[in-house]
């Protein structure tokens, strides 16, 4: 079970956080004198935008006591920050219980109250560290989000069974130490499970209290579409998000499928591997050293990758990109974040850092995202060649 927690208060100061209150009461006097209470009232914007008066909640706002940007988690209420932290190899594995406290508190004092853990990332002792620091600090979360899928050796404990559905989420309340989450998520689909099952499972565990909210990890759209029609065909509750791996070259799924699902059915974006596995960050441009390949246990692709023709010149791109970095006084890494949150629909993305020094980096990327105009997008698109094409521009093609 992959586990993301958003806050109610900290750092950030809450999980709405951007509008003042003086802002809220002129959007009320808005509605009050300008629409009937059964009415809404749209505002022309700029740039031809239409903004639905009362409803500012859906709209990108800053913190009170920070520079964190929040969003809504798709098209629910849950408000999220931008950028998320995972847990994924390094919590309970490659970083010290300490480094992860001082990573949490960074994190959460920085604005950020989206964390994300699965039952399965090391065995389960991610999930304790997590839990144990959460007890620690008494910090109040207000969201929690689980993925299950991968539990444990036996046939039961694995997939997404009704079964498995229940206990593996109890199995991870319990190591974190919380009554409940706000989002568990489906860890890739389950062929010898029906939707309906899974869809009414969810359902269950939000209407016990354990969860808040539930979303698909590594679903393609049919996928999701099919357990959407199924809440709504049975009353029940349909997914708010899909996890899915995001970065300069993996763009199809994130560009194309869930823009049309976000606007069809409310599903938004939370992404993952925004530097593939340190590939952006110009780490391996000169290949892999011989002491990073013992860490690099598991990642044979990315050998690969770096050895194929293609990855080569994937290389050769990324370098340019660190040119282009250094024109606006940036990190690569932080441009390659920022260009993921540049993307319609995508609610957070997660980073995975293993010290405080790389967190507070990546955690700048915020500030890059206004010099993301236009006109450098374009260019960045033309430099990697790869922006995918609807229906549309491909018939025009």
């Amino acid at each position: 079970m992959q586990v993301s927690i958003a806050c109610n208060v900290g750092g950030g100061g809450g999980v709405g956080g951007g509008s003042s209150e003086h802002q809220l009461k002129e959007r009320r006097a808005a509605m009050n004198t300008s629409a009937p209470s059964c009415q809404v009232k749209v505002k022309a914007e700029p740039e031809n935008r239409l903004t639905l008066l009362g409803h500012a909640h859906m709209k990108e706002a800053l913190g009170r006591h920070s520079n964190m940007k929040y969003r809504n988690l798709g098209k629910s209420g849950l408000r999220v920050s931008c950028l998320g932290l995972g847990t994924w190899v390094t919590f309970g594995s490659q970083i010290s219980d300490e480094m992860a406290e001082s990573v949490m508190s960074v994190a959460y004092d920085s604005g950020v109250n989206l964390f994300d853990t699965a039952e399965v990332y090391a065995s389960g002792r991610a999930e304790r560290t997590l839990g144990n620091i959460l007890k620690k600090k008494g910090w109040s979360f207000g969201s929690l989000c689980g993925q299950l899928y991968w539990g444990g050796q036996a046939e039961t404990e694995r997939g997404l069974s009704r079964k498995h559905i229940i206990e593996g989420l109890r199995g991870s309340l319990s190591r974190l130490q919380l009554d409940y989450v706000d989002i568990v998520f489906a860890n890739r689909s389950d062929v010898n499970a029906p939707m309906e099952e899974v869809v009414r499972a969810m359902t269950f565990v939000i209407e016990q209290g354990m969860a808040m909210y539930w979303g698909t990890s590594r679903w393609n759209a049919v996928e999701i579409m099919e357990a959407y029609s199924v809440a709504r065909q049975f009353n029940l509750v349909p997914p708010v998000c899909e996890q899915a791996e995001y970065h300069y070259f993996q763009r199809d799924k994130v560009e194309l499928q869930l823009p049309e699902l976000y606007h069809k059915i409310g599903v938004g974006a939370v992404t993952w591997s925004p530097l593939a596995c340190g590939l952006l960050t110009g780490k391996y441009n000169q290949g892999v050293p011989e002491t990073s390949r013992a860490a690099m246990k598991g990642y044979d692709w990315l050998k690969e990758r770096l050895c194929s023709d293609e990855g080569k010149k994937q290389l050769s791109k990324i370098r340019e990109l660190h040119q282009l970095a250094d024109r606006l006084n940036c990190t690569a890494a932080q441009l390659a974040i920022a260009w993921c949150l540049r993307s319609e629909g995508v609610s957070s993305v997660l980073l995975g850092v293993s010290n405080t020094e790389q967190l507070l980096e990546n955690l700048g990327s915020i500030t890059v995202l206004s010099q993301l105009t236009p006109p450098l997008v374009a260019e960045m698109d033309a430099l990697l060649g790869n922006k995918p094409r609807n229906s549309k521009e491909a018939a025009k093609r």
